[in-house]
């Protein structure tokens, strides 16, 4: 297991005033309105250590040996911070738009979904396409996933790219 550490760059931090952003998206279901807050965040490392920080979130960190475990770390990390912040009666910071963030030398800018888990399952029944679903099936075997749990995951994978 190779060694994990922080990015090395200093983190500027966006102004949030009279920040234009797109990182908000609402969509209504089942009669609830949800918003959908996607944050800037700022992966570096090299290969076996990545990290990612988010500039507008002080402390909120995550890391992985790989690119797509120090993104998942991060989606954790950042629903967990919206827990806290929440249980605390605090309200949430704005996230800044991409265009309004420094990225540093060797940085990498994304942008990453605050998804929410309910930890309660609503049945969606879907047509689709059978060498989709054959794929899907193949995946979810090869990752010794159900089907649901590989289209649950598969999902949130897309939403953290920009769905």
């Amino acid at each position: 297991m190779g060694r994990l550490a922080l990015p090395k760059f200093p983190i500027k931090h966006p102004k949030n005033k009279n920040n234009k952003n797109n990182n908000k998206t609402t969509s209504t279901h089942h009669g609830k309105q949800t918003m959908t807050l996607r944050y800037p965040a700022l992966i570096d490392g090299e290969k076996g250590a990545y990290g990612v920080v988010f500039p507008d979130l002080d402390g909120v960190v995550a890391m992985g040996e790989t690119i797509d475990e120090a993104l998942i770390n991060a989606e954790e990390s950042l629903r967990d911070y919206a827990i806290e912040t929440e249980r605390d009666g605090a309200t949430l910071i704005e996230p800044s738009a991409l265009e309004n963030v420094t990225v540093p030398s060797g940085a990498t800018l994304v942008s990453v979904p605050l998804i929410r888990v309910a930890g309660k399952p609503v049945r969606a029944n879907m047509m689709l396409d059978a060498d989709v679903l054959d794929f899907i099936d193949t995946e979810a075997a090869r990752r010794k996933m159900t089907r649901t749990t590989y289209v649950n995951w598969m999902t949130r994978r897309v939403a953290q790219m920009g769905g």
